[in-house]
């Protein structure tokens, strides 16, 4: 073959491979005006479907890593997805007036997406992949819905049914993956974050009683809400192994001496409440303390389970960004052509592709490891850390690809782009992560 020729089909691959990647992902053709778009959006939400290949589709799923994904999972999938349209109708007016609209867990609960792997009799059972995939659809479609699902039963009704006795679990499971009651869980203080094992808030015994004492701060669902899950340090010195220890406590939040304050003024998951609590003497029975919560190790297990969960929402809001950043370049004219057809996006495109198909590839595997109970605390970790690093560069570019139109709520990312900050620190910031990820490396502790 002559050079000639070579570079003739060379020039030729490249003018397809140009075509395809402005090739939108959903159905508007390429150089559709933005304007055109339904209430001017970027990003086009899918009805409900039946394969992976249309929940994912082109780019998003490169690898054809989710191709297989079928039965329960895609059915519970395909659930998330299909509350799309109701979400999006409000989400943007919500998020812009800092407003939580607590009906919209009934819709989750109506689609029976509140039990996140949980075993709930009569309810779905989903498989770690297959909560993995609800985490990801919700935070595709917005941070703040995907967030009470995870205050609501990734960590509340975890709580309960890891720890809690048999009685607590008949008094609140059913009303909780049912969106009847709401649950919070309160283990972050106002100056303990990062260090929550160094926690004040005091539970002292008090002959049948426990008398709770102390501040929480970032809490979900823990003003207007119905129990929280209290992580409390244990004052009894009449038993030996509980004392000092941290415990949690199901405080309901009408109790005598329960305060919180909505906390405004937030620039991430505008849609959804976090509370400011102070806890002045609140007398609860001994039947109100979990009992299989008799040290930190126990709140971590709680912990562990919401990582691997906020690994896959990441993952929901870099697709969310990167989706939005190819159909906005396959429609966007400037200097005479679609943005597709410029260099520099295609490469922009496909460094954020890069990055995207390694979060998939983590949050796959954990899943995997998490379904044959190999799962390992360092592992959570480190896909937690990574996961939510990678998201904020995908929202970042995406949000610079999108130019001006990148800050308009309409146009999805910044709000998404806004959301993930939040993401990177709860649940353990980087640096949390990366301590774990080191101790398990080296054998060395090196958080003090």
């Amino acid at each position: 073959m002559s050079a000639d020729a070579s570079a003739s089909d060379a020039a030729a691959d490249a003018a397809s491979a140009a075509d395809a990647s402005a090739r939108p992902l959903a159905s508007r053709p390429a150089g559709t005006p933005v304007g055109a778009l339904p209430q001017g959006r970027i990003v086009s939400h899918l009805p409900v479907v039946d394969t992976p290949a249309e929940l994912l589709p082109g780019a998003l799923d490169h690898y054809q890593l989710f191709q297989d994904v079928s039965g329960d999972d895609l059915a519970a999938w395909a659930a998330a997805r299909s509350i799309a349209p109701e979400v999006m109708e409000r989400i943007d007016g919500l998020w812009d007036r800092h407003e939580y609209d607590t009906s919209l867990l009934q819709v989750l609960a109506g689609a029976d997406l509140l039990t996140d792997g949980l075993d709930v009799p009569g309810h779905r059972q989903l498989s770690p992949l297959g909560a993995g995939l609800v985490n990801m659809e919700l935070s595709r479609i917005d941070g703040s819905v995907a967030t009470m699902v995870g205050v609501q039963a990734g960590l509340a009704l975890r709580s309960i049914v890891l720890l809690g006795s048999e009685e607590q679990k008949q008094r609140w499971v059913e009303p909780l993956v049912t969106g009847r009651e709401f649950g919070a869980f309160a283990l972050t203080e106002p100056d303990h974050g990062s260090d929550s094992v160094s926690l004040e808030t005091v539970a002292r015994r008090d002959g049948e009683d426990w008398v709770i004492t102390g501040e929480k701060r970032w809490i979900g669902n823990g003003a207007g809400g119905h129990v929280s899950v209290v992580w409390a340090r244990v004052d009894d010195p009449a038993d030996a192994a509980l004392h000092g220890q941290v415990s949690g406590f199901l405080v309901e939040q009408s109790l005598p001496g329960y305060e919180a304050e909505r906390i405004v003024g937030k620039t991430a998951l505008r849609a959804i409440d976090q509370a400011h609590i102070r806890l002045d003497g609140v007398r609860v029975p001994d039947a109100a303390r979990l009992p299989g919560a008799r040290s930190f190790k126990d709140t971590g297990r709680v912990l562990y389970a919401t990582r691997a969960g906020v690994s896959w929402g990441a993952l929901g809001h870099a697709l969310a960004c990167f989706e939005a950043a190819v159909e906005y370049a396959g429609a966007r004219v400037q200097f005479g052509k679609v943005l597709a057809k410029h260099q520099h996006v295609q490469v922009r495109l496909a460094r954020m592709l890069g990055t995207l198909v390694s979060m998939q590839l983590q949050c796959l595997r954990l899943a995997q490891l998490e379904a044959a109970g190999e799962v390992r605390a360092d592992q959570a970790s480190l896909a937690k850390g990574f996961c939510t690093r990678g998201a904020r560069e995908i929202a970042a570019d995406a949000r610079d690809l999108l130019g001006g139109n990148g800050i308009l709520l309409q146009n999805s990312v910044a709000r998404h782009m806004a959301d993930i900050e939040a993401l990177h620190t709860y649940e353990g910031t980087e640096t949390m992560q990366a301590l774990i990820v080191g101790r398990a490396i080296t054998g060395v502790s090196a958080f003090a």
